[in-house]
């Protein structure tokens, strides 16, 4: 049951790929046009979601530039992009710390590329795309397949509940370090 699953919800996303900064259309999108852009991207990521209301709250707080002429542009969404993904592990003030950092130090076409590699390389490691996959052959393999899915879950848990400890801690000191 474990190893299908598994196989399942690999196979969803084994093409997920998010589009490269000269890929996103520059030519200016407007909110609802923008909004379907990035969903449509972000689907296979289940949970991660986008709405116009959001978007319009992330202009509010300043985590986005203003639309001109009320249309977004490259920049702006490769921003919206990152701010969907990251969204769902971290909490707003701890996304503009990062954003903070990225136009401090990369171009945004560089940042947002590299955040792109990262998530997708992040995403076929842990969901087994990397390795290959061996058959099972007899009942002993299968229950050792389980057993090995079960345990993946359990170090997926308290890898991500990690990774949120230390990217909380760390943004908070460079936070603070930023203020004195």
């Amino acid at each position: 049951m474990a190893q299908t699953i598994r196989q399942t919800i690999a196979d969803e996303i084994v093409e997920f790929k998010l589009p490269r900064y000269e890929s996103i259309p520059n030519v200016g999108l407007y909110l609802e046009q923008t909004v379907n852009y990035i969903a449509d991207y972000l689907e296979p990521l289940r949970e991660t979601e986008i709405t116009s209301s959001m978007v319009s709250n992330y202009v509010k707080k300043k985590l986005v530039s203003n639309p001109v002429h009320k249309q977004y542009n490259r920049e702006q969404i490769a921003t919206l992009i990152f701010i969907a993904v990251t969204k769902s592990v971290l909490s707003l003030d701890s996304v503009r710390v990062l954003l903070n950092i990225r136009q401090n130090n990369y171009s945004a076409e560089i940042a947002y590329n590299s955040f792109c590699e990262e998530l997708e390389n992040s995403i076929k490691h842990v969901f087994g795309l990397l390795q290959k996959s061996g058959s099972v052959k007899n009942a002993d393999d299968a229950e050792r397949a389980r057993k090995n899915e079960e345990q993946n879950i359990l170090r997926s848990t308290t890898v991500a509940v990690a990774h949120k400890v230390y990217l909380d801690q760390w943004i908070g000191k460079y936070a603070t370090s930023q203020e004195e």
